[in-house]
């Protein structure tokens, strides 16, 4: 059975914007989480997913009370912004499993020095110090620093970097096309006549 009548794709909508709320609460949720046991110390990669997810969160509502009330103008920019959600998402994912080796380490460079926070978290979680190359005469918080025994982090981090992108990359494919499915039922939904309503009242 084709979901084509009114309260299927008014439901279908409304599930929709349930499994986005889900997800954006997860984000914050596992987010504050690492910034609270103290995974994660960087603020700005704290505060960046903790902002994807209230934003998510935002879009998720107005989609979700457009539905609820059949109300033209929030389902009309819910489309809006979830069809641009959508080519930037689809766009990134893409390139995530797209890159080469040599494309992944210069990218993971240029992120290594951005941030010092960043830097002791991976030094500590590995178990390695310096991105490239080992240098003693430095200070490095990590506990192979004090045996002289230390690993690169470039070489531990590229050991899982192929297989981390292939998963981002597929997990953002799916959510991207659900994005798209959320367009074309909002779309759908929108030139829709609830049966319920006035005939007269416009749509």
């Amino acid at each position: 059975m084709v979901c084509g009548g009114f309260v299927c794709s008014k439901n279908a909508l409304c599930a929709l914007n349930i499994l986005y709320v889900m997800v954006s609460l997860l984000m914050i949720g596992i987010a504050a989480w690492g910034k609270w046991f103290g995974l994660v110390s960087s603020f700005q990669v704290v505060g960046g997913v903790i902002g994807v997810g209230i934003f998510l969160f935002l879009v998720a509502v107005v989609g979700l009370i457009g539905a609820l009330k059949h109300h033209q103008v929030l389902l009309f920019f819910y489309m809006i912004i979830l069809f641009m959600v959508f080519v930037v998402q689809f766009s990134v994912s893409c390139a995530c499993l797209a890159l080469n080796s040599e494309q992944q380490n210069h990218l993971l460079e240029v992120g290594w020095n951005t941030s010092d926070t960043t830097q002791r978290d991976v030094e500590n979680s590995l178990d390695c110090c310096g991105f490239s190359s080992v240098n003693y005469n430095k200070t490095c918080s990590a506990p192979c620093f004090h045996n002289l025994s230390c690993k690169s982090c470039a070489s531990k981090i590229q050991e899982h970097t192929g297989e981390v992108l292939r998963f981002v990359g597929g997990i953002g494919l799916f959510f991207s096309f659900s994005e798209i499915l959320g367009v074309w039922l909002t779309y759908r939904y929108r030139n829709q006549k609830d049966p319920r309503a006035n005939p007269s009242a416009f749509l």
